[in-house]
């Protein structure tokens, strides 16, 4: 297909009179593989426009994008071949470029959302942009909402829009807050109206409360998760002895808890439990310490504190719940540097703990 498009872009490029009609209706049946019905809306469209499929893709030739970016797009999103180049293309582009999208980047975000391309993007889009603009989202926020949630095809979206951020704020969901949650998850903003009601009533039965600064937090995980996930995971932390009242409670000290993967709960759960010696009660207190990254901090911090106490630099266990969330430099400076005589080896350990031998 790629040979046939390439054969398509260089036909329409040179010779205007080979983007006939009859052109454009074969191209879309046998090298883009349209049904014909559907291929005779497109063509029926754009016999009723003076758009020229060759200027379309000379002008997104010279802004460097690829035949195959292009092919990317029009597979996906056939009218772009008959948008308006000043009208439709030219300020869509321009639009995505102040938000910050240059080059590459532009080029693989166009991929993912070819549509924002076409006409619908100032006739759905652009309202619904204007709403989060009151929100004052900056150009990284939006670039974020855009890139995790398509509102061009959802039937009436700016009033679902405004409607659902006005529940969220009678929920406490406001300010930061209310952008933290449309950037992280904006496909929230499209719900319908019952179904979000649903999904907060969820989070406040599990004992949350309106106006409380975890209310947004808990709802962004419980908007990613499947009840079969959740129960899942609730059935987990079970296998491992905690308690029904002590999973919720976990749960709303770092909503965020139930975001981390199984499998790196379930290496979390064994290395606290049967190296570090955990109490149950640890991770009921802090449980964000299930979401410290054991490769990177977690074991090698444990592997200098055991080091030290092997060779007795240390001469009482210290918690090492309090070590895990020391800063960078205030465990190097605590455990490795000021050890002189032992500085070097203990660097190491924990830069490379895993191909040391601890004793």
């Amino acid at each position: 297909m790629a040979t046939q498009f390439a054969r398509y872009l260089h036909t329409i490029s040179s010779s205007p009179s080979s983007s006939s009609k009859s052109t454009i209706l074969t191209y879309l049946t046998q090298s883009l593989g349209f049904r014909k019905s559907r291929a005779t809306v497109f063509f029926n469209k754009f016999s009723s426009t003076e758009t020229n499929p060759q200027s379309v893709i000379t002008f997104l030739k010279s802004l460097g994008f690829s035949k195959s970016d292009i092919q990317t797009w029009v597979t996906q999103s056939p009218q772009i071949l008959f948008s308006d180049v000043e009208k439709t293309l030219k300020p869509n582009i321009q639009f995505f470029q102040d938000l910050g999208l240059q080059d590459s980047d532009l080029g693989k975000f166009i991929s993912k959302h070819p549509i924002y391309l076409s006409n619908r993007f100032e006739e759905r889009l652009m309202p619904c942009l204007d709403v989060l603009k009151r929100l004052v989202l900056d150009n990284e926020n939006m670039i974020r909402t855009l890139k995790r949630c398509n509102w061009v095809d959802v039937k009436d979206p700016v009033n679902r829009i405004s409607h659902n951020i006005k529940f969220l704020e009678q929920c406490g969901i406001v300010g930061s807050q209310l952008v933290t949650v449309i950037s992280r998850q904006p496909r929230l903003l499209v719900r319908g109206e019952n179904e979000l009601k649903e999904l907060v009533s969820k989070v406040l039965d599990m004992g949350f409360e309106k106006d409380s600064r975890m209310l947004v937090h808990a709802l962004y995980t419980v908007s990613c998760l499947s009840d079969e996930t959740f129960e899942r995971k609730f059935e987990l932390f079970r296998s491992f002895g905690f308690t029904k009242e002590e999973f919720f409670g976990m749960f709303k000290k770092a909503p965020a808890l139930l975001r981390v993967s199984e499998s790196k709960l379930k290496l979390g759960f064994d290395f606290y439990f049967n190296t570090v010696k955990f109490d149950k009660q640890v991770l009921v207190r802090r449980p964000s310490c299930l979401m410290l990254s054991l490769e990177e901090r977690v074991i090698p911090r444990f592997k200098v504190i055991d080091i030290m106490m092997s060779k007795k630099i240390l001469t009482k266990m210290p918690k090492f719940q309090n070590v895990m969330w020391l800063t960078e430099e205030e465990f190097l400076e605590k455990y490795i540097s000021k050890n002189t005589d032992y500085a070097e080896e203990l660097l190491l350990a924990y830069k490379c703990g895993d191909l040391i031998d601890q004793k």
